[in-house]
């Protein structure tokens, strides 16, 4: 059964602060920071809208991969990519059913060159800077490059003031949440060990930002 969010959330303290809905003014100024650095925006009201969203951003026929996101577990997308009714190249189903560890651990690495890579952030800031990290970087070495096509999806919970404010929630919301995910389910502790500052998207219709008002993710 798919470990569930709150299995593992109320064990890990966390600085609340750092993980508040705003306002909608704040949400608007995010946007329109976003916006000016390259990102596309689409600002949603629930996880419901999230999933129609991010289902209208990918065509049909192209190859898809997901990075590990709760935010995408608890919008339904991973459960649509993997059982759903859509007419994409599901990569993690091809991944995950190869036996042999080196050609398995291979696939993911080419798996970074999806025509869609589908992923969460850690941390928004309101001047437009998206921040993330993981332990293998898994996700986001997708983000910068080697996708052809980014979608991120992310609670407006994830917005703060500042780039700073940003790396403190990386530090003290993303990873206590993380850490007590990865002993829940892996029996090890994680680590801030691959990190990204994503300040600006360069290519034109490449990333796309989906912003839902609700309190999803970490």
């Amino acid at each position: 059964m798919p470990q569930q969010k709150a299995d593992y959330a109320d064990d890990a303290e966390i600085d609340a602060e750092l993980d508040e809905l705003p306002d909608e003014e704040t949400v608007e100024a995010t946007v329109e920071s976003l916006e000016e650095r390259g990102f596309d925006v689409v600002v949603v009201d629930d996880a419901d809208e999230a999933l129609e969203a991010v289902q209208s951003q990918i065509p049909a026929g192209v190859s898809v991969m997901n990075g590990h996101s709760t935010t995408l577990e608890e919008i339904g997308f991973d459960d649509l990519l993997g059982e759903g009714d859509h007419e994409w190249e599901s990569l993690p189903d091809q991944i995950w059913s190869i036996d042999d560890d080196d050609e398995r651990q291979t696939a993911r690495r080419e798996s970074q060159t999806a025509d869609y890579f589908l992923g969460g952030i850690n941390a928004i800031a309101q001047t437009g800077e998206l921040v993330a990290a993981d332990l293998s970087g898994s996700r986001i070495g997708a983000y910068p490059f080697a996708a052809g096509n980014v979608v991120i999806v992310s609670g407006t919970n994830k917005i703060v003031p500042s780039l700073d404010d940003a790396l403190d929630r990386l530090e003290s919301v993303a990873y206590p949440l993380e850490n007590e995910r990865a002993q829940e389910a892996y029996g090890v502790e994680s680590a801030i060990a691959k990190q990204l500052i994503y300040r600006r998207e360069t290519e034109e219709g490449r990333t796309t930002v989906v912003l839902v008002r609700e309190q999803l993710g970490y």
